[in-house]
């Protein structure tokens, strides 16, 4: 694996890493395990470093802020399951008052029927002579 190139073997693809002179690694006891020596005489490291820390205070503020949208989602959720709960009861409870009232309403309705028809049997009695038997 090694070759004139990569100075000392390429370690789990440390090779794509050494674009820079001051980054090299060199073999240990163990294949596990990688050693990274950095030149000090490449400043601009420092930059790239502090470039990532920035990015990754950036990385945990969206993640922070996916965090909350997502809490504020499922109360929202929850809200809306509580709302619907609360109208389906309401709507059961409609339901069973109505079908008590049409129980109740149903004798009411056949009294009217039955008085309505007698009502008219007498209106045609009286209004017609010639059921008198005269």
């Amino acid at each position: 694996m090694a070759s004139s190139s990569h100075r000392g073997g390429d370690f789990y693809g440390a090779a794509s890493y050494r674009s820079r002179d001051g980054l090299s690694t060199r073999q240990v006891g163990s294949a596990d395990e990688i050693q990274l020596r950095i030149d000090p005489m490449h400043g601009d490291l420092d930059d790239e470093i502090t470039g990532l820390r920035k990015q990754v205070k950036q990385l945990r503020n969206v993640a922070q802020e996916i965090e909350s949208e997502a809490k504020y989602q499922n109360d929202f959720i929850s809200q809306l399951q509580m709302t619907l709960i609360k109208t389906e009861l309401g709507l059961k409870k409609h339901e069973i008052v109505e079908q008590e009232n049409h129980r109740e309403r149903k004798p009411n309705h056949m009294i009217h029927v039955v008085l309505f028809s007698l009502f008219c049997f007498f209106a045609i009695y009286t209004c017609c002579p010639h059921f008198h038997g005269d």
